[in-house]
């Protein structure tokens, strides 16, 4: 039985094994419903040329299918007959020829993916130029500058994105002509030094390729494509992918179109633009444009641009045209685009448009704006959809603590918000090193490539001597949050120093750059947290609403600060309240060892009466801070070891030094309590049985914390958690201990208390008869930290180090498990436990308190799994709430209507 897509056979009425699509093909109702097979470019290219009738050069998209078809098998049999036809159209349209010697069609080839990919992939421009089509094309426009110009532009790109040789090798040259000629913009060279550079350029070409410059333009075409398909796999692609969460299954689509000239003369132009500020939200267009130029030399940062405003002045009906083409596109999208466009003699095209990338101020912004805009009328949940964990990470970045009492070392574009403070390192391949060390990285470059992707992301924040706003380095880093400060022009970079003036920065040395105002500092500039924009209150309010009375946010919270500043968060309550870490004070670690150390029951029971006092004490803030909202504690959970000194420090201080008395006794626990696997030793309910009375004191503090809250006017809401309980007897037994000590409480106040009693299930053995512990559980809260480690058979502390890695660049592993939740293995003991559990106890409720309920997919997967609420730290309840209300509403877009 042959699988076909059956939406594409929906939508197109027409087999998916066609690889070509004119952008005026009748592309069905709804056109965007192919961007899975188009890509984002050529699916926004056909609705910008079929409805939108927006002035388009004509062109035709080859579909991620056949990317998908070369990667694995080769070029497609048919596709060279498709691609024959396209261009006959194509020809016929534009009423030129591809390859003719008299008057050549010239063709961009651009790839596309489904998912916006900035920068990520490759773009060729002029294809279809010879050595005697370039005669001919002087002959047509009596412009040989123009001609030849876009002839080395053409040689240039094609060497380095088809035949893959070094952008260096023709820099160099470029460079050298435009400080022989005097002149700052390409664009500027005459037609002598253009014509000189494509020689220059086609023997780079044959030195560095091992053959000449292909003057068959159907070669060129050819190979072009291939390496659009081939740039899908490159390791930046992938590594922005990686970063991005997209499938590397999905391949992109390649879009051949008519070229139209930004370089014909000073009538023309090229810009990018965006229908808002993507870095404050601001609803004004923004953007960067160039007289005489080709769009590569806007996104690559390696000429001075001019803002977008000045095409007010430069060509006014341009600008006119161009708002309202602005206006059009977010009417139809409904969204912020990013635009490509190019002015030939005073011409308006529109090359492509997407939906632009922001920062995380920028995106509330817009979201709230687009609500009550009636032009777009975005719902909350379409609003709620479009913002991301990332986004709310970045509106809390840090910035410099205090006023600057240096002037700055320098100051360039403030092109992505935020401060950050690293050493400086000049090259991608130093950054990650230096990462990899534990080091803080600010990478500096004269302007980044795409290939820097991987250094960029390894860094706290990014730093260019060239480029504008909308520049790679500029793009890159706002779509992942890091702070970048671009274009600056005082700035010297060379392979390992940069200069400012007399000033040199070393490898090594510490930097502070902020995004924000375009500062960079030389040296460590102290850092704050930022003040998040009165959309992110508006935004995560509409997240309640949808989210409410299907999946709960808590707090893992220890202190009463931490409970305080989870609930200024949005925390519902505390789902873990780890009462070890009260343990460890300097004031508290002296009486827990003094119990461990106990000879008598005297001794053992004076130092549990003085843990009760402290831990009451504890208690009676957390409760404070939390009042009318649950508050989880689990019960002593780590080994006792952790309490001690280390034995192997003991032991040597033993064999050097000697022993007190009480190091004696210390070292005589440390032996006793040492075990080889503390994990899977005596930890959780198991100290309970060991060390009787311990678990009952706890829940005495705890409840008579909560009586004393009650005589205060309080609301406490207690639930008592029992750790790595493993079967329906052991449970059963420490809620008989919570009982008596429950009673005990009672017999001394008046005010009845109301109290839940669970466990957590952390153990694939308690996942598998969750029917059997439930029957004495008020609730579950799956520990996923512990049953991923158990599940795998992983020590977290040993394979992140080593093993996980090697495993993820291998394929073994899709994801660091102990970051996103295993869905096939941990995830279905997830499922089994609920289910089983609430088949003996219908009304067991379930949370979870591992570190997954903080993340995004995680908590996805938890809600499908049936969960009732996650807890996560703290500072990540901003990004639960809102990745909550998003699981509520992929759930409600997959059931059936």
């Amino acid at each position: 039985m042959t699988h076909t897509n059956p939406a594409v056979v929906a939508v197109t009425g027409e087999s998916p094994r066609r690889f070509v699509y004119d952008f005026e093909h009748d592309h069905g109702v709804e056109p965007m419903g192919l961007k899975a097979l188009l890509g984002g470019k050529g699916a926004n290219l056909a609705e910008m040329t079929s409805v939108l009738g927006l002035p388009v050069p004509h062109g035709f998209t080859i579909a991620t299918t056949a990317c998908r078809a070369y990667l694995r098998h080769g070029w497609p049999l048919s596709l060279d007959h498709e691609i024959d036809e396209a261009i006959t159209r194509l020809e016929a349209k534009m009423k030129r020829h591809f390859g003719d010697p008299v008057d050549p069609l010239l063709v961009s080839v651009r790839s596309g993916a489904q998912f916006s990919m900035p920068g990520m992939m490759d773009t060729v421009l002029n294809l279809g130029l010879n050595d005697a089509s370039v005669a001919a094309l002087v002959a047509r426009t009596g412009d040989a500058r123009f001609a030849y110009d876009s002839y080395a532009r053409f040689i240039a790109m094609y060497g380095r994105i088809v035949l893959g040789i070094d952008a260096a090798h023709f820099d160099e040259h470029l460079h050298e002509a435009m400080d022989r000629a005097g002149v700052v913009a390409e664009g500027n060279l005459s037609a002598e030094t253009n014509a000189a550079l494509a020689a220059v350029y086609r023997d780079v070409v044959e030195r560095h390729s091992g053959r000449a410059f292909p003057q068959e333009p159907r070669t060129q075409l050819r190979e072009a494509i291939e390496a659009i398909f081939s740039s899908w796999n490159g390791g930046r692609a992938r590594a922005f992918r990686d970063r991005e969460g997209i499938d590397h299954e999905l391949g992109t689509a390649a879009n051949v179109q008519a070229m139209v000239f930004g370089n014909r003369d000073d009538s023309s132009g090229t810009g990018v633009a965006f229908t808002r500020n993507p870095s404050t939200g601001e609803p004004t267009a923004y953007g960067d444009f160039m007289v005489n130029a080709q769009g590569e030399d806007v996104v690559a940062g390696t000429s001075v641009t001019r803002p977008l405003s000045d095409l007010d002045y430069l060509f006014p009906d341009v600008a006119n045209q161009l708002r309202e083409v602005f206006a059009r596109l977010e009417a139809h999208f409904r969204d912020m685009c990013d635009i490509e466009f190019t002015v030939e003699r005073g011409r308006l095209w529109m090359l492509q448009t997407r939906p632009g990338m922001r920062t995380g101020a920028a995106a509330l912004r817009m979201a709230v704006d687009m609500v009550n805009d009636s032009a777009i009328h975005l719902s909350r949940a379409e609003a709620i959809s479009r913002i991301t964990g990332d986004h709310l990470d970045q509106v809390l970045h840090p910035t410099f603590a205090r006023t600057l009492t240096v002037a700055p070392l320098a100051t360039g574009l403030a092109a992505s918000p935020g401060a950050a403070v690293g050493r400086a390192y000049f090259d991608a391949p130093s950054a990650i090193d230096a990462a990899a060390r534990g080091e803080r990285v600010v990478l500096v470059r004269a302007e980044t490539s795409p290939d820097d992707v991987a250094g960029m992301l390894a860094s706290e924040g990014i730093l260019t001597a060239r480029g504008g706003l909308v520049s790679h380095a500029a793009v890159v880093a706002r779509g992942w949050g890091k702070p970048a400060v671009v274009g600056v022009n005082s700035l010297l970079v060379f392979a390992h120093e940069a200069h400012v003036a007399d000033v040199v920065i070393h490898e090594g040395d510490w930097i502070s750059l902020d995004g924000t105002s375009g500062h960079v500092v030389l040296g460590e500039v102290e850092l704050t947290s930022s003040t998040a924009p009165p959309q992110l209150d508006v935004i995560l309010r509409w997240a309640d609403e949808i989210r409410a009375g299907h999946l709960g946010v808590r707090a893992n919270a220890d202190t009463a600060a931490d409970a305080r500043a989870a609930r200024a968060r949005g925390a519902q309550g505390i789902g873990l309240c780890r009462t070890e870490h009260m343990f460890l004070g300097p004031d508290r670690l002296p009486i827990v060892r003094a119990m461990i150390l106990a000879d008598t029951d005297e001794e053992y029971h004076d130092a549990l009466e003085r843990l009760l006092d402290a831990q009451r004490a504890d208690f009676v803030a957390i409760l404070e801070a939390m009042d009318a909202l649950p508050v989880t504690v689990r019960l002593l959970d780590p080994p006792l070891h952790e309490f001690l000194p280390d034995l192997d420090a003991l032991l040597v201080q033993e064999a050097t030094q000697g022993l007190s008395e009480d190091d004696t006794r210390l070292l005589a626990a440390a032996r006793y309590w040492h075990e080889e696997n503390p994990m899977l030793g005596v930890r959780g309910v198991r100290l309970g049985v060991l060390k009787p009375g311990l678990y009952a004191m706890q829940v005495r503090a705890l409840l008579e914390a909560a009586q004393l809250r009650l005589a205060a006017g309080g609301d406490p809401r207690v639930e008592i958690m029992i750790p790595l309980t493993i079967s329906a007897p052991e449970l059963a037994l420490a809620r008989s201990w919570v009982m008596q000590a429950a009673e005990f409480v009672a017999h001394n106040y008046l005010t009845p208390l109301h109290f839940s009693i669970g466990t957590m299930i952390e153990t694939p053995r308690a996942a598998l008869v969750a029917h059997e512990i439930a029957a004495h559980a008020d609730f579950f809260s799956f520990g996923t930290n512990d049953l991923t480690q158990m599940t795998y058979g992983f020590s977290r502390d040993d394979v992140e180090g080593k093993l996980m890695a090697p495993y993820l660049a291998l394929g073994l592993l899709e994801h660091n498990p102990f970051d996103v939740l295993d869905e096939s293995g941990v995830a279905e003991l997830i499922r089994w436990g609920i289910s089983r559990g609430r088949s003996s106890n219908p009304r067991l409720k379930v949370g979870v308190c591992g570190e997954h309920g903080g993340d995004r997919a995680s908590i996805a997967t938890l809600y499908d799994c049936g969960v009732d609420y996650v807890s996560c730290s703290p500072y990540r309840i901003p990004v639960a709430r809102l990745a909550a209300a998003q699981a509520v509403l992929r759930r409600a877009d997959s059931s059936p209507h």
